[in-house]
């Protein structure tokens, strides 16, 4: 009924691996679902016809919400969201030595004794210049209260310096809010490190345009919210940096042609570049403008040109 939330690594092989959620019982966020891969030999042009079960939900609600990540030790880390009811969506770990043929049992990144509600949306996991790894997610509730949801958000980070083995918390867990001081919505956040080695947080927002943080050690505390200049509905923006230049590539629905009232439709998706490490953006450039379509949760990966056959 749905397909949803992944992300791509390139093999060595040269095939990309894309890994994504596969809803079995229904379009919403909390129906079964399952993760599921397909593979492409030529550079994402074809994918294959089948799809290939990588996670079962077994018990849980669902499993979902992927990030793929080749480690700098070479192996992959495969993150994502297992959902085991209202009270308990954590992210969990797995790791491949062996380019993805097999996976180690889930790790929990959050212990059991800060069980809640977290979201770690898809293609939001990094590995800083350092070898850290950091994960940005939203919190929303509060530890133990099991009857009490905010969906308006909270903003935190896990951090692991040993690989994934160990994780530990950010000292921040902030919402948001915006210039007049009212509270945003702070939901599905991301991470990138910039030239200067400071880690800007993005994300969505019910304010009309995506909102930003920054750290200034390695996700250790993050300052305060701030507007970050992207028009969008209450809907997620991915920005990763082009290898071959240097710059910010920001992919996004750009409303910025309406007034903030009325950015409500995930439509079109739009793509710009900054040269300038985010303070200023190209003019947006469609990349899908269907009136009736409904693009989000989108996942970028650079990949190099697949093996000859």
């Amino acid at each position: 009924t749905r397909n949803s939330e992944g992300d791509f690594v390139q093999l060595k092989s040269g095939k990309i691996l894309f890994v994504y959620s596969r809803f079995t019982g229904g379009m919403s966020d909390h129906a079964a679902a399952q993760l599921v891969s397909r593979s492409s030999s030529d550079g994402g042009r074809t994918w294959s016809d089948t799809e290939r079960l990588l996670v079962d939900r077994g018990a849980a609600l669902n499993v979902m919400s992927v990030s793929l990540l080749r480690l700098q030790d070479g192996r992959i880390a495969l993150f994502y969201l297992r959902k085991t009811s209202l009270a308990d969506c954590r992210p969990v770990v797995c790791f491949s030595s062996d380019e993805a043929k097999t996976w180690t049992p889930p790790a929990e990144i959050i212990p059991a004794e800060h069980v809640a509600y977290y979201v770690l949306n898809n293609d939001r996991v990094v590995q800083l210049s350092s070898g850290r790894i950091v994960v940005p997610v939203a919190l929303h509730g509060n530890v133990g209260e099991k009857s009490q949801t905010d969906w308006a958000g909270k903003l935190t980070s896990y951090q692991s310096d040993d690989g994934g083995v160990q994780w530990h918390a950010s000292q921040t867990l902030q919402p948001a809010h915006a210039p007049d001081g009212s509270r945003v919505h702070a939901q599905e956040p991301g991470i990138l490190e910039m030239n200067s080695g400071r880690l800007m947080m993005w994300f969505r927002t019910n304010a009309g345009e995506q909102y930003q943080c920054f750290s200034d050690d390695e996700g250790e505390t993050w300052g305060a919210t701030q507007p970050m200049g992207l028009a969008s509905p209450t809907s997620p923006a991915s920005i990763e940096r082009i290898p071959s230049t240097g710059d910010l590539l920001a992919v996004w629905n750009d409303l910025s042609h309406l007034e903030v009232e009325q950015r409500k439709l995930r439509t079109p998706l739009a793509v710009a570049i900054s040269q300038d490490e985010g303070q200023s953006w190209t003019t947006p450039q469609p990349i899908a403008s269907d009136p009736q379509g409904w693009y989000c949760y989108t996942a970028i990966d650079f990949v190099s040109e697949p093996l000859a056959g």
